[in-house]
């Protein structure tokens, strides 16, 4: 049984952190990448940030500076530390993993919700 399980979302303050962590299990194939995707209610899901097994990283222009991503291949852990919080980062973060099975296979979390007022 393949699992991504989030954890850490909830209530964060404007200026504020918080960090969200994946865990992938059940997955047998190799995982080239992970990363970070939200959806905010009313928008298309968008990403956040994603990371190679080399620690390739990418970011959305508005989080650049903001956000920081980090994985443990070994654990197949993903982490995202969110800095510097703003009410547009509310929206429900949903973690991704991406396998070699001679394809590319994408495995994905049921989703974390980050809510950013004050």
């Amino acid at each position: 049984q393949v699992q991504l399980v989030e954890s850490g979302g909830g209530l964060g303050q404007p200026g504020g952190s918080l960090r969200l962590s994946c865990a992938a299990s059940g997955i047998i194939f190799r995982i080239t990448g992970m990363g970070w995707y939200r959806q905010a209610p009313g928008k298309q899901r968008e990403l956040v940030a994603t990371i190679s097994s080399g620690s390739y990283t990418n970011y959305a222009d508005s989080v650049k500076g903001r956000f920081t991503i980090s994985r443990d291949n070994g654990k197949n852990t993903v982490t995202l530390q969110m800095n510097s919080l703003k009410p547009e980062d509310t929206a429900v973060y949903y973690c991704k993993a991406v396998a070699n099975a001679g394809w590319a296979v994408e495995y994905w979390g049921q989703g974390t919700q980050v809510t950013v007022s004050s």
